[in-house]
């Protein structure tokens, strides 16, 4: 390949990453997340400490997807970073079905309002086996 090739494939790889990135903050920004997870947690002194883990985490897993490392006999960590990873996607899951109002409508029309907890429950037990069934067999 030649230069031009490179400029090309560069700018296009570059302006899909500021795409998806820009989806990716928006996202964040409209279902509140942080706001919402600083007041459920009461630590609004540390929003920055906040940030910074979100802009690392999304650094640093680029770059693992870039280079393909591998971590190699590093199980602890390895389960550290999927618990991490878990809880960020549960909050992100959480969040989202808040704005939308999901739960609520699905309990009124399957008229289980009393059994609201026992959904939620059932919801959440149904995820974990749905993804250890994917991260074991597949």
């Amino acid at each position: 390949m030649n230069l031009i090739q490179h400029s090309i494939l560069w700018l296009i790889g570059f302006a899909g990453g500021i795409a998806v990135g820009s989806g990716f903050v928006a996202f964040i920004t409209v279902l509140d997340i942080l706001p919402r997870l600083l007041q459920m947690t009461k630590s609004q002194d540390y929003i920055r400490w906040y940030e910074f883990a979100i802009v690392l985490g999304v650094l640093v897993f680029t770059l693992v997807d870039f280079f393909d490392w591998v971590l190699f006999g590093f199980t602890w960590l390895t389960l550290l970073i999927g618990l991490f990873m878990g809880l960020f996607i549960g909050m992100l899951a959480g969040a989202l079905t808040e704005v939308v109002n999901v739960i609520p409508i699905l309990s009124r029309r399957l008229k289980m309002q009393h059994y609201l907890f026992q959904l939620i429950l059932a919801m959440a037990i149904g995820k974990t086996i749905g993804s250890l069934f994917q991260w074991m067999f597949y």
